[in-house]
């Protein structure tokens, strides 16, 4: 069985880095979807706070 060399830091700070990025992005658009339906369902709301 081979082993891999193991990961310089730098290479495994990027694949964290698109880790978290990619949830962060997830989280965001679910949160707006959330948003977006609650607005839509919302009697006599134009969708504007204030």
């Amino acid at each position: 069985m081979d082993r891999k060399p193991p990961k310089t830091r730098s290479e495994k700070g990027e694949e964290t880095r698109e880790a978290r990025l990619k949830a962060a992005l997830k989280a965001n658009l679910a949160r707006r979807k959330a948003q977006a339906k609650a607005r839509a369902v919302k009697p006599g709301g134009d969708g504007q706070e204030g």
